[in-house]
């Protein structure tokens, strides 16, 4: 077979381990990059390319098989490793969300204290708003009662001078 005909084909991209007629092109590319003049007319012996495909596949392949499976395990281990880092990070906004609901508690907290101590202060205003009501009506009963007694006196002696006061005698 000859090299040329195979440059056509260009290297394979696939993931699969290559194919004879690939590495005959990469040693025809090779070749052709190390020897100083240009190789027209090539004939390789088609046991001695297999045997050098068998001994290099049978070389790097397992190496190469070994580091796919380590990128694959490593690449599933990050997503692993995300989705846990995912987790974590909802971990913490949910603890933000208890802070702040233990600040929103402790704030409440602190108004129910001064709601409480605004209806104690209530209650005792309440209580002196009676007091002083019961005293402002004892001290207008007082006063009434002053009054009315001041009122009795000056008819008592109003009444006391209209007797004292000489009234003519009747002539009979």
């Amino acid at each position: 077979m000859e090299v040329e005909e195979m440059e056509d084909e260009g290297p394979s991209l696939q993931s699969d381990p290559p194919h004879c007629e690939d590495l005959q092109l990469e040693l025809h590319h090779s070749l052709r990059l190390e020897s100083p003049a240009p190789v027209e007319n090539l004939f390789v012996d088609k046991k001695a390319v297999d045997k050098l495909t068998e001994g290099l596949l049978s070389h790097y392949l397992p190496d190469l098989q070994n580091s796919k499976r380590a990128l694959q395990e490593l690449t599933q281990n990050q997503l692993i490793l995300l989705d846990t880092l995912d987790q974590e990070v909802t971990k913490f906004r949910d603890c933000n969300t208890l802070l702040d609901l233990n600040s929103l508690f402790t704030e409440a907290k602190v108004y129910h204290n001064k709601l409480v101590n605004i209806r104690k202060e209530m209650i005792v205003l309440h209580e002196k708003t009676t007091k002083l009501k019961k005293r402002a009506l004892k001290l207008q009963q007082q006063k009434q009662k002053e009054a009315l007694e001041k009122e009795q006196q000056r008819e008592k002696e109003l009444e006391r001078e209209r007797q004292l006061i000489a009234k003519p005698a009747k002539r009979t």
